[in-house]
């Protein structure tokens, strides 16, 4: 009667969800200050000024019809040339408006490239660990994912096991660094080192390999770090970029596809990328946020709240006696569980009202993730559960 498939996606919530969900249960039991939610990536720092601000002048002072009516499928001119020139000044790219395609949010913006992409038999490759949502992604436009084991010393790439997972059927393989859930940031040797292997892979099979370069928390990054700008290394790079996290809209489903000109059959991969966008009912990106995010591509991203949580959640979890590598960036980390079932420890600490996300759906089973982008009195209240916790294995 209906898709097998689709009705598990929809009736079975993600970890995550039901984690967040319980904690809304039992907070109204005990009390919201008695509960450590550390579920969900949902940005707490206040959206910006100047985005209220953007918008307010937009709405008060263009035609209705302008700012409600529909754009062209890639989305408003102006906008795009905007985005494309706020690229080409941080990162030293050559855009225009037709690099780019804006999207409902980076979500979007990969799934569509995974649809513009697949072919029967292709493979999506991802480093260990991951966004588990991407499984739906790939799943869903008829491609496997194929999961590289991960490097836990730093949550850089083993490039021993990438090496080998790359295979005649691999037709891109996903990037996200600043990385949910690890933290962790790829360096320039590790995106050079990547760069090169695909290089020589797309020699040996005689068919581009592309990289999908998931970006949303590419401002989130901590002690004077830089992202790599992934095309600056790699010609076969589609950037996938979303305003959710550094503006604080994840509400408001807003980012972008950057198509770089040296992509191979730019102008077939662009029309890929539109019929996959059409055909996943795509008609255009939200008009108003489309001008909002143009105005205000080149604002800075309000990250010293997150740095200050991430400093004082990873220095407690140390002291409780926790493994843990130090975040580099984003909002999340991704430390070691003091036993090997992932899920029963996670049960464990909801004695304490902890909650913390199993690190098997993220692909690296024994770890779990916590999301600091929370108050910073939670962390703080948190931090002695925490230890009673960790005492209960020693």
């Amino acid at each position: 009667m209906v898709s097998d498939k689709m009705y598990e996606l929809g009736s079975k919530k993600s970890t995550i969800r039901t984690i967040f969900e319980y904690g809304r249960k039992r907070a109204a039991e005990v009390g919201e200050d008695h509960i450590c939610d550390f579920s969900l990536g949902n940005p707490n720092v206040p959206t910006p000024d100047f985005i209220k601000d953007a918008a307010i002048d937009i709405l008060t002072n263009m035609p209705p019809q302008a700012v409600h009516s529909y754009t062209v499928a890639p989305g408003d001119a102006g906008a795009r040339e905007a985005l494309a020139k706020s690229i080409n000044k941080r990162f030293g790219m050559s855009f225009s408006r037709k690099n780019i395609f804006i999207t409902s949010g980076a979500a979007a913006a990969i799934t569509i490239c995974f649809k513009a992409l697949a072919e029967p038999n292709d493979e999506f490759l991802v480093n260990a660990p991951f966004f588990p949502e991407y499984t739906a992604f790939v799943e869903s436009v008829g491609a496997k994912l194929t999961v590289v084991p991960a490097n836990p010393a730093d949550w850089q790439i083993d490039f021993n096991a990438f090496e080998k997972s790359v295979n005649p059927h691999t037709k891109g393989v996903i990037v996200n660094s600043p990385n949910n859930p690890s933290g962790a940031v790829y360096s320039e040797d590790t995106i050079r080192h990547m760069a090169s292997i695909l290089a020589e892979k797309e020699k040996e099979y005689g068919h581009p390999i592309f990289i999908i370069s998931d970006e949303p928390y590419r401002e989130l990054v901590y002690d004077g770090r830089e992202v790599p700008y992934i095309p600056k290394y790699y010609e076969h790079t589609l950037v996938c970029y979303s305003y959710s996290k550094c503006f604080s809209l994840p509400g408001e489903r807003i980012g972008y596809i950057a198509v770089p000109d040296t992509v191979p059959k730019f102008d077939v991969v662009f029309g890929a990328i539109a019929g996959a966008a059409r055909v996943l009912t795509h008609v255009n990106a939200p008009s108003l946020w489309q001008r909002v995010v143009a105005r205000c591509a080149d604002k800075p991203a309000d990250i010293a709240p997150y740095e200050k949580n991430g400093k004082l959640l990873y220095d407690g979890l140390k002291e409780a006696g926790f493994e843990c590598v130090r975040p580099q960036g984003a909002f999340y980390l991704f430390p070691k569980c003091m036993e090997d079932d992932d899920y029963a420890f996670c049960e464990r600490a909801k004695k304490y009202d902890l909650l913390l996300v199993p690190g098997t759906d993220f692909g690296c089973s024994g770890y779990f993730r916590v999301s600091y982008c929370i108050a910073t009195e939670t962390i703080e209240r948190s931090l002695p559960l925490f230890k009673k916790l960790a005492a209960e294995y020693k």
